[in-house]
């Protein structure tokens, strides 16, 4: 399998807006081969390095549960531009910047998870916990579809 990173960002005080650090987090002990899985606060410019050595990332994320009413998968590009900054909120700035300093560019794709509480505490609500059980199955099988790229030519995304 090519080497893949997976990136959960978000507020773990801030309930729900910490779905993505939880993922990450538990994706770590999994302790899988050529799986390397980072817990952060928010997306810094030096994580370009880190997309840089990889042949895949996974961004997760939480999202306003107005904004998608399920986990929601989807491919991502990098920016036609780069505004160099000392954080990101788009993932596709650091997909541009990594392009930029190291003329290379993982395969990348966001996983959204819907939350319902972004308000001051530790705990997920009932969506943000459903979110983050479903998210590490759709990581699995994203996985399971990796591994088996190289062997099965018809693969062309998660869930096909």
């Amino acid at each position: 399998m090519s080497k893949c990173l997976i990136i959960g960002y978000g507020n773990s005080l801030r309930s729900d807006d910490g779905i993505g650090e939880r993922v990450a987090e538990v994706v770590a002990s999994w302790h899988l081969p050529e799986v390397r899985s980072l817990s952060r606060f928010q997306l810094t410019p030096e994580l370009a390095e880190n997309l840089a050595e990889v042949d895949l990332v996974i961004f997760v994320d939480a999202c306003q549960d107005t904004e998608i009413e399920t986990i929601e998968l989807k491919s991502l590009q990098p920016l036609n531009s780069i505004n160099i900054r000392s954080h990101f909120s788009d993932p596709r700035a650091i997909l541009s910047l990594t392009q930029a300093l190291y003329r290379k560019c993982p395969e990348a794709w966001l996983l959204a998870i819907p939350g319902a509480n972004f308000q001051l505490g530790d705990r997920l609500s009932s969506l943000g916990e459903k979110g983050v059980a479903e998210a590490l199955i759709q990581i699995k099988n994203f996985l399971r579809v990796e591994v088996n790229r190289g062997s099965k030519d018809d693969v062309k995304s998660p869930g096909s």
